[in-house]
């Protein structure tokens, strides 16, 4: 089994982009998907939607911890 790589939370703020950029281009793709492709599209968002709304979570953390004089 391959090891989780480490969790690099310098690059969150690009990963939410490119996830939101994902979205964005999946919901014009949509316009035009039917049937198994729709689901999939549909279902891709859905985790797409669970990964951002973890890294805005991380991201205030993050801000909190240095703003408390973590690093």
């Amino acid at each position: 089994m391959p090891r989780p790589l480490p969790n690099d939370s310098a690059d969150n703020v690009d990963r939410l982009k490119k996830t939101i950029s994902n979205m964005e281009a999946a919901n014009e793709a949509a316009k035009t998907a039917e049937g198994a492709e729709l689901a999939s599209i549909k279902e891709k968002n859905e985790r797409r939607k669970e990964a951002l709304e973890g890294l805005q979570e991380e991201i205030r953390q993050e801000n909190k911890s240095r703003i408390n004089g973590y690093s």
